[in-house]
């Protein structure tokens, strides 16, 4: 067990001194920056530090003073110290991986009051001094000997949004999409609606109980005045009529209400009334995740249930097209199962070894495909390391394709609940996209949602 234990005033003498060594890293710049609230360039970017003016992220001075105050509190004095105040002059900067030798000597003595004067220095591994100055502090007069307290670790995670940066470039000059929603008889389906409108996403077309949607949009304190409104006895009219108005080109997506998915599908994979194509329909969640480089798609966890060999094709094919439409690059797809090894009595794993074989084939175009993986080595490359796994995939999935809509569903789910990630919903291979989000999904989510499909549409269909 180690302790930290104080030197008393009366035990201290003019040129005792008390040092410590850091390592400056990238992380205590932000945890400072995090605390302070500073976030000046100079400090926390390495693009704007990184200017002939900077030469590298700077340490804030104040964090090299706040070593200062760490070695007065518990090191000379010790715990009990009052700070009174302290003068600094800062003459060089602190850059990241720099060595810094911290440490305060005592230089004068007030016996009247306990006071001790400190001078302080802060110097980097090649002896140049960063920091100096005096501190001034109230010497404790009773003995304190206590056990040292273990800070816990702390994980620093960014949100990288580097999808939604995305289509927030992409959209610049598209018109907004025409937009049948159906059935919004809740505050979150009525103000996702709207809030995409506002921000110039769709033009929508309310669909549903007249009465209903006009309560929905009073509890919500949205105004819908200028939007148009096709009055529906239920739910299943309105999933019918916004599936005619989509087959006869009147709009161009369609977004779920306050309705089961499997009411609004029925309507659109109708065979003589819907807007099927050659294409099997499926759905994909577009996922930004806390801690992994890049966007990740996830497919199909919401529409098919225990898709076989050719419907899978479909639901790949969908994906890299989504990933094309949005000038992505080459999507790398990692087809998940439990193992990662081809095995007789797990038919995803034969599945898998099928479709990569398809891509092969050019039967699976725009993509590259690896599989079976499972999903900690398609994901982490360290994972695929430690098994021995030789891919272009593994550990830098783009996309995730899982076996069934169980294994789909209960993935998707433990990212939004454990993870707090927000996530785009869309389903692919009708004859125009659907906005997709679950009844629970909130406003945020709505609106990603439909700019996502607002990008696909016009890239994919112009």
């Amino acid at each position: 067990m180690e302790y930290i234990e104080n030197k008393i005033y009366s035990e201290i003498s003019i040129g005792d001194t008390s040092s410590l060594q850091h390592t400056l890293t990238a992380k205590d710049i932000e945890l400072f920056a995090i605390v302070s609230g500073d976030v000046n360039p100079a400090h926390v970017d390495v693009e704007f530090a990184n200017d002939d003016m900077f030469h590298g992220v700077i340490a804030h001075g104040m964090w090299g003073a706040s070593l200062f105050s760490t070695l007065l509190g518990t090191s000379l004095p010790g715990p009990g110290t009052i700070y009174l105040g302290q003068t600094l002059k800062f003459s060089s900067p602190v850059r990241v991986n720099d060595v810094v030798t911290v440490s305060v000597t005592a230089i004068n003595k007030r016996d009247d009051k306990n006071i001790i004067e400190f001078e302080c220095k802060c110097t980097t591994q090649d002896g140049k001094v960063a920091i100096s100055g005096v501190s001034t502090v109230i010497a404790p007069t009773n003995k304190v000997k206590r056990e040292r307290i273990v800070m816990p670790e702390v994980s620093l995670v960014k949100q990288n949004n580097v999808l939604l940066k995305k289509l927030l470039l992409l959209r610049e000059n598209m018109d907004p999409l025409i937009t049948a929603i159906v059935h919004p008889v809740d505050e979150l389906s009525i103000s996702g609606a709207v809030a995409a409108a506002e921000d110039g996403i769709m033009i929508p077309i309310l669909i549903g109980p007249k009465q209903k949607i006009n309560e929905a949009a009073q509890k919500s304190n949205v105004d819908i005045s200028k939007y148009q409104l096709i009055d529906t006895v239920h739910s299943h009219e309105a999933a019918t009529i916004a599936v005619e108005l989509a087959r006869t080109g009147k709009v161009e997506a369609i977004m779920k209400g306050k309705l089961h998915s499997d009411e609004l599908m029925s309507a659109v994979v109708n065979r003589q009334s819907g807007i099927r194509t050659e294409r099997r329909m499926s759905h994909v969640f577009a996922i930004e995740l806390d801690g992994y480089e890049r966007p990740l798609f996830l497919t199909d966890a919401a529409i098919n249930l225990f898709p076989n060999l050719e419907e899978k094709a479909d639901i790949i094919q969908n994906s890299i097209d989504l990933f094309n439409a949005l000038d992505m690059g080459t999507p790398k797809v990692a087809i998940v199962s439990a193992v990662e090894t081809i095995n007789p009595k797990i038919t995803s794993t034969l599945d898998a070894a099928a479709l990569c074989k398809m891509s092969d084939r050019g039967q699976i175009t725009g993509g590259v495909l690896d599989g079976p993986l499972a999903f900690d080595n398609a994901i982490s490359v360290e994972a695929a390391q430690i098994k021995g796994i030789k891919s272009n995939v593994a550990g830098k999935a783009d996309i995730i394709v899982v076996p069934d809509i169980e294994s789909g569903n209960l993935l998707y789910k433990q990212m939004t609940y454990m993870s707090k990630m927000e996530a785009a919903g869309v389903v692919l291979g009708a004859k125009v996209p659907i906005i997709l989000t679950s009844r629970g999904s909130d406003v945020a989510s709505r609106k990603y949602s439909s700019l996502l499909a607002l990008v696909y549409a016009r890239r994919k269909y112009n």
